[in-house]
């Protein structure tokens, strides 16, 4: 509207000022209708510039607060995640406790959100101000290289996104060890205290269960009070939370016990995952009155767990547990031997310190061998495939094939020197056409004659292919 009257203003007065000339009213007219296109256009351009940079400015805003607020909420919740293998074990009702951190989160949350708060407060003020400085007389921008994203972006945008980026590259192994870290390990007498709770909450659960399943079969005396039953879901809460408080203090003798099984073919994190499900069970089956600490006890569980899976996962070809022992066995005595005789042992010393047969070892020695595949690159540049090297025993060689269609075309003169029915007969007598050779019955009834008369013919027709002016050109083929 703006830019509509003040066209109307200059093109009336130009009209005023032309007087009566008719082509004094025309230039006045052309020049004030193109005042008016530049004015309505400069004007346009400000408007359109002045929206564009309060709405980046507006978005910029929008997503540094919401970084701000995920990266502290992610810092609140980290220690409150579940950690690898003992997800599953983890009851929703029972949060892990991680002592004082929370609070300490929080109270670091809210000077961010008022810091924030006040920067935009005072960005919003000076906006205008500074998006009028910007513009140029004709109302274009400079054009110094840099967006107006560039411009607007915030610190706390920034810092944001460095964060995310050191998170993305950061190690997982060494986030997981950082995380675990962060429980405190347990004396004798603290595991004794948790053993204990988790006994508890399982016989508390039991009792609910089996209640429960009375009653459904309709045992009305067997139906838990409300207080009871409250009793009983809080003892059973406080072993699950017990159970999660061992599982997660022993985590680190899981990664230990994984370091020793490295470089087998399973990954550090996947051995880790292993040996967790190894401590669970550990946990479950822990017997605090026996008087061993329970890191001797789960130690056990930990490594059978992760031996089986590596039998399991670890081979292209699976092979059955009780044979990956016993050639994890060889191999033991086999680095013995080596370093007592100074070189590789031979199978018959194998075979006397196993108490086996010789056989035997080199059956054992077969099954350990590993394949490895032929897309596999040697060599120092790394150029070639080992299946560039693997003679293909299918494959037809090229002088092999001329020589066999030389020969068969020999063969067909040698045969065209024979009448019609003797060649016909020894083609089908040995297959030359199809390469199934035909019984002298078979070639009778083609022929309509008896088997005797196909015999003596065969036996006449090879009298003639023995002849040297036949023989001889298919003599070369025989060697």
């Amino acid at each position: 509207m703006a830019a509509t009257d003040s066209s109307d203003q200059v093109l009336s007065e130009s009209v005023e000022a032309a007087g009566s000339s008719t082509p004094a009213k025309k230039t006045a007219k052309k020049t004030a209708k193109k005042t008016a296109r530049k004015t309505a256009k400069k004007t346009t351009k400000k408007t359109a510039k002045k929206t564009a940079k309060k709405t980046v400015r507006k978005t910029a805003k929008k997503t540094a607060k919401k970084t701000v607020r995920k990266s502290a909420a992610s810092k609140q919740e980290a220690p409150e995640e579940a950690t690898p293998g003992v997800s599953e074990e983890l009851d929703e009702d029972t949060p892990i406790d991680h002592g004082e951190h929370d609070e300490h989160d929080d109270v670091d949350i809210e000077p961010d959100h008022a810091d924030l708060s006040d920067e935009e407060d005072l960005t919003d003020e000076e906006g205008d101000g500074a998006q009028t400085e910007e513009l140029g007389e004709d109302g274009e921008e400079d054009d110094s290289g840099s967006s107006v994203w560039d411009e607007d972006e915030s610190a706390t945008l920034r810092q944001a996104r460095k964060d995310a980026e050191l998170t993305a590259s950061a190690d997982s192994v060494r986030a997981y060890l950082k995380q675990i870290g962060k429980v405190a390990l347990l004396n004798a007498e603290q595991e004794v205290s948790l053993a204990k709770r988790i006994e508890a909450g399982l016989f508390a659960q039991h009792r609910m269960d089996e209640m429960t399943e009375a009653v459904a079969h309709g045992d009305k005396d067997a139906k838990l009070s409300p207080s009871t039953k409250r009793d009983l879901r809080a003892i059973a809460r406080d072993g699950r939370k017990a159970k999660n408080h061992l599982l997660e203090a022993n985590l680190r003798l899981v990664v230990s016990l994984a370091k020793r099984y490295t470089g087998r073919g399973m990954a550090f994190l996947d051995l880790i995952q292993e040996g967790n499900l190894g401590l669970i069970r550990a946990v479950e089956k822990f017997d605090y009155t026996k008087g061993y600490k329970f890191s001797t006890y789960a130690t056990w569980w930990i490594r059978q767990a992760i031996t089986r899976a590596m039998a399991d996962q670890a081979r292209t070809i699976r092979i059955p547990v009780h044979m990956v022992e016993v050639i994890n066995k060889l191999g033991r005595i086999q680095r013995e031997l080596l370093q007592d005789l100074g070189r590789e042992p031979t199978p018959q010393e194998l075979a006397k310190e196993m108490d086996i047969t010789e056989e035997k070892v080199l059956e054992i020695q077969q099954y350990a061998r590993e394949p490895i595949s032929l897309d596999q690159t040697i060599g120092d540049e790394g150029d070639s495939q080992l299946g560039d090297f693997i003679e293909d025993s299918e494959a037809v060689i090229a002088v092999d094939a001329v020589s066999f269609t030389l020969l068969q075309d020999q063969l067909q003169d040698v045969l065209t020197t024979l009448s019609e029915r003797e060649a016909g007969v020894v083609r089908l007598r040995f297959g030359l056409t199809d390469g199934m050779p035909r019984t002298l019955d078979e070639i009778g009834q083609v022929y309509g004659v008896t088997r005797e008369r196909i015999r003596q013919i065969e036996s006449k027709t090879m009298s003639k292919l023995r002849h040297p002016s036949r023989s001889q050109v298919l003599r070369d083929y025989l060697d």
